[in-house]
C-alpha cells in the first residue's frame, strides 16, 4: 500500500514491520518497493475492444471461465513498461540512499551537523532535538527528486490521479510526523547507548516494542485519517455489509458494523485494494471506494473474505512477533556494525564513539542495508500469509457466493488489469520484491481450488 510507504526515512527503517501488521500488506500491493504479483504461468495477450473502455466502470462478470490472467495488447505493454521502471527504481533508490549516507559520513557532513547542535547548546538532550531532525530532514530532502519521479510514474501510467498539491502536502505531513518519531526513539537509543554500551541493542528494542504497539495501535485513529478519508462502510453501502454480516458470521468473527470502513482513495488512485489494520479496539476492515466500484458485490465479498482470513488467522499478531524478532537481529548487527566501521574510519568521519550523535548516520546506514538485505526474507513470510488469507478467502464465500472459485478468479483478473500488473517478471523480481504470491498463481489456484467436489476438508472454514 501506498500508505504505508509515507513514512519517514528512520521510522520505516526502524519500525519496518509496522507496516506489515498493521496493513497485513492488503490485498494488494502498489510498486515500486513491493512491486505486483507476476504471472506464472505467463500471462497471455490478447487483442480486444477493453483497451477503450474506461476502466472506471463497474465490472461486470465474463461469460467464459478466468482460467488464466490475460491482458489485452495496450494493457500488457504498459504492464511490462510501468513495472519494470517501478522495478529499477526500486534499486536506485536504495542504492542512492546508501550512497547518500557514505557520503554524508566521508564528507563530514554528519560531523558538521553535530558541530552545529553542540555550539547551540551544552544540554544533550537539545543537541539532540536539533541533530536528529536536521540529520534525517537533509537525507529526506536529498531523495526527494526519485520519490517525485516515481509519482510521476503512477501518474502517467494512470495509476495515481493526485496532483502535486496534494502529493507534496502528504509528502510534508509524512516528513513532520516522521521526525517526531525519529526524535523519540533516537533520543531514547542514545540514552541506552550511554547507559549501557555493550548491552544497548537488547535495552532498546524492549524499550522500541511499546512505542511501536502504541504506533500500530493509534495508527487507524491518528495516523491514517491524516492522509485519507475514512466513513463506516455501512453509511454508503448498506446492503454490502448486510451481504458481508453473512460472512462474518460463516467464519464466526466478531467484526461489528462500526469496524468495516470505506476508504475515499478514488481521490488520490485508480488502484484497487483492501486491508486489515490495528489491534484490539483500533483493529478495522477498510475497502477502497475503488475496489467497489470497479469490482461486483460478489467480487467485493471474496476481497473482505481474504482481509478476514488475516483478521482470523492472526496474522498481524504474527506479523509483529515475526518482526520484532527480525528487529531484534537487526539492532545487534546494527550493534556489530558500527563498532567494526568505527574502529576502521572513525577518525576520517570525525566520530568519537557509538554514543557521539555523528553515528546516528552510520547508524541508519547499516540498518538500511540489513533490512535491504532481509527483503526476500521479508516478503516471503508475507506471501506465505497472503496465500493463507487467499485459501481462508475461498473457504469462507463458499456456499455463499454461486461459482465461488470463478468470482475469486475474476477478481484477480480486474486486479491486474486496473493495477497494471507485471505479466512476466524476472524470478529474481518476484524473490527479492513481491509481498504476494504471482498474480497468475493466485488466479489459476483460486479458479482450481475445490477440496469440496474431491471429498477433502477445507483447511480453514469448516
Amino acid at each position: 500500500m501506498e500508505r504505508c510507504a509515507r513514512v519517514h526515512r528512520f521510522t520505516l527503517i526502524l519500525c519496518i514491520f509496522l507496516c506489515a501488521a498493521a496493513c497485513a500488506d492488503g490485498f494488494a500491493q502498489a510498486p515500486p518497493a513491493k512491486g505486483t504479483p507476476p504471472a506464472t504461468p505467463r500471462a497471455e495477450r490478447i487483442l480486444d475492444q477493453r483497451d477503450a473502455t474506461p476502466l472506471a466502470a463497474p465490472a461486470t462478470p465474463q461469460k467464459t471461465e478466468t482460467e488464466k490472467y490475460t491482458l489485452s495488447q495496450d494493457r500488457y505493454e504498459k504492464a511490462i513498461a510501468y513495472s519494470r521502471a517501478g522495478y529499477t527504481l526500486y534499486f536506485v533508490m536504495s542504492f542512492f540512499d546508501v550512497l547518500v549516507m557514505i557520503l554524508v559520513l566521508k564528507l563530514g557532513v554528519a560531523a558538521k551537523f553535530r558541530d552545529f547542535a553542540e555550539n547551540l547548546s551544552g544540554s544533550r538532550f537539545l543537541q539532540g532535538l536539533v541533530y536528529i531532525p536536521v540529520l534525517v530532514l537533509t537525507l529526506d530532502v536529498l531523495d526527494l527528486p526519485l520519490r517525485l519521479y516515481g509519482h510521476s510514474l503512477s501518474l502517467r501510467y494512470e495509476q495515481s490521479v493526485q496532483r502535486w498539491g496534494s502529493w507534496m502536502w502528504d509528502w510534508a505531513k509524512a516528513e513532520l510526523l516522521g521526525t517526531a518519531f525519529a526524535v523519540i526513539l533516537v533520543v531514547i537509543l542514545y540514552a541506552v547507548m550511554r547507559r549501557s554500551p555493550r548491552r544497548w541493542w537488547l535495552y532498546f528494542w524492549f524499550a522500541s516494542l511499546p512505542i511501536i504497539f502504541v504506533i500500530v495501535f493509534v495508527s487507524p485513529w491518528f495516523i491514517d485519517p491524516l492522509f485519507n478519508k475514512f466513513e463506516p462502510l455501512d453509511a454508503k453501502h448498506p446492503e454490502l455489509v448486510t451481504e458481508i454480516e453473512k460472512v462474518v458470521q460463516r467464519a464466526g468473527l466478531q467484526i461489528p458494523r462500526e469496524r468495516m470502513f470505506l476508504m475515499q482513495a478514488s481521490e488520490k488512485t485508480n488502484r484497487i485494494n483492501a486491508y486489515v489494520t490495528g489491534f484490539g479496539a483500533s483493529k478495522r476492515v477498510v475497502v477502497w471506494d475503488t475496489t467497489i466500484q470497479k469490482t461486483t458485490t460478489p467480487e467485493t465479498l471474496f476481497i473482505f473474505g481474504h482481509e478476514a482470513g488475516h483478521y482470523k488467522l492472526g496474522h498481524i499478531r504474527d506479523g509483529f512477533i515475526f518482526f520484532a524478532a527480525l528487529l531484534l537481529v537487526t539492532f545487534y548487527a546494527g550493534f556489530r556494525g558500527m563498532h567494526w566501521a568505527l574502529d576502521r574510519w572513525a577518525r576520517d568521519w570525525r566520530i568519537y564513539g557509538p554514543e557521539d550523535w555523528a553515528s546516528l548516520a552510520l547508524f541508519l546506514l547499516l540498518l538500511q542495508v540489513v533490512i535491504f538485505a532481509a527483503s526476500p526474507l521479508i516478503n516471503g513470510f508475507s506471501r506465505m500469509q497472503e496465500h493463507a488469507a487467499d485459501v481462508y478467502g475461498l473457504e469462507v464465500i463458499h456456499g455463499i457466493v454461486p461459482d465461488s472459485p470463478e468470482v475469486a478468479a475474476h477478481a484477480f483478473q480486474v486486479m491486474g488489469e486496473v493495477d497494471l500488473s507485471d505479466p512476466n517478471p524476472p524470478a529474481f523480481i518476484t524473490f527479492w520484491l513481491y509481498s504476494h504470491p504471482p498474480l497468475a498463481d493466485r488466479l489459476v489456484f483460486a479458479h482450481t481450488y475445490d477440496p469440496w467436489s474431491k471429498g477433502e476438508p477445507p483447511k480453514y472454514v469448516k
